[in-house]
């Protein structure tokens, strides 16, 4: 049975929502690790540039699967499958807040 288009549409938005946030993220990881050595604590720098950017990898590695597999519940009407990744995102950008927070105290 196809899905209600608003559904299948709504499904694809968050998907290329995704893909932006993991563009995102990869650029502020990029960013971050060009930002020169003397404007921050080198390893904290580190550190955030690879948090960043493996954020960035699981969330573009991951869009595809989360689609897939509620574009197959919507078509079954099964319940959607949990956000599997959404704590790792939500702890991951909180560590990258806290240590952007610490750059910036260490910076001034």
């Amino acid at each position: 049975m196809e899905p209600d288009p608003r559904f299948t549409l709504a499904n694809e938005r968050t998907f290329l929502t995704w893909l932006s946030t993991a563009l995102a993220l990869s650029a502020g990881g990029v960013a971050m690790a060009a930002v020169p050595a003397d404007v921050f604590v080198p390893w904290i720098r580190t550190a955030l540039a690879v948090v960043l950017v493996t954020l960035s990898a699981l969330a573009a590695g991951m869009a595809y699967p989360r689609w897939r597999n509620i574009q197959r519940a919507l078509r079954r009407q099964d319940p959607l499958p949990p956000p599997a990744l959404a704590a790792v995102f939500g702890y991951g950008v909180a560590a990258v807040a806290i240590m952007a927070l610490i750059l910036i105290i260490l910076a001034a």
